[in-house]
């Protein structure tokens, strides 16, 4: 995400405060095998997620976010997509999309993937008026027992419209505090076992470090940029079309 922010503000400077808080699912698409797979299909889109790295995006045709991913690759002219490299989100896309063959990339998120059905069942039983809200990278099977499937940012904006006052939330379980940081009266039930260690690498203290010093910067190569921009400006304009 800070190599987004980079690519599409090259002339700011952006600062990521540990370096090594990398997105696990990013690394499990690598540059030779995608363009191995392309060669297998030349005339299919490259859809990639935003978590993704540069170097992936630099070759993509477009990139999508949890959100809007359904959305764009309904409006892509190609029949055949290559999307990388979430199966979860792929899997959750393709139930959706029925006139395109969708090749999905063996890739997870590790920590949406460890919520498991049997998480959701046993919140559900000391919670029955609880509606749930999972996120699209997770397993099929978890999805299927939700009451929606939102992004990060659906869940936020559901919870503040619903009627309901109790929510089981299967995301990362840090976002119930700023749930229920926006909306007091109601009560959110986190999978605890969804904890990302990587975005645990960003402390407090490595935050105050990098604004003081204004380190350490996120550098990428012009060409990564200008190629890296083009998926990135093509989904901001898809989304505006909407």
């Amino acid at each position: 995400m800070a190599e987004s922010a980079k690519i599409l503000n090259p002339e700011k400077t952006v600062i990521l405060p540990n370096l090594d808080a990398k997105c696990p699912m990013a690394a499990m698409v690598e540059l030779e095998s995608l363009m191995w797979l392309k060669q297998k299909h030349p005339d299919a889109a490259i859809v990639s997620y935003v978590n993704t790295t540069a170097e992936i995006k630099s070759v993509s045709d477009i990139c999508v976010t949890s959100s809007n991913a359904i959305n764009i690759i309904k409006k892509l002219k190609e029949k055949t997509i290559i999307f990388v490299p979430d199966t979860n989100l792929g899997k959750y896309v393709s139930k959706f999309i029925k006139d395109k063959e969708i090749l999905i990339w063996p890739g997870i998120c590790p920590t949406h993937h460890q919520i498991k059905k049997e998480h959701i069942i046993k919140l559900k039983k000391i919670h029955p008026d609880a509606e749930i809200l999972v996120h699209p990278e997770c397993n099929p099977d978890v999805i299927d027992l939700a009451d929606y499937a939102y992004s990060t940012q659906g869940m936020i904006n559901y919870a503040k419209i619903s009627k309901s006052k109790e929510f089981i939330i299967g995301t990362e379980k840090e976002l119930c505090y700023r749930l229920e940081l926006n909306n007091p009266k109601k009560s959110f039930y986190p999978i605890y076992i969804a904890v990302c260690p990587n975005m645990k690498k960003i402390t407090i203290q490595h935050v105050l470090n990098c604004l003081q010093t204004l380190k350490p910067i996120v550098e990428l190569s012009d060409e990564i940029i200008k190629n890296a921009s083009i998926p990135l400006e093509r989904m901001i304009e898809f989304g505006r079309s909407d």
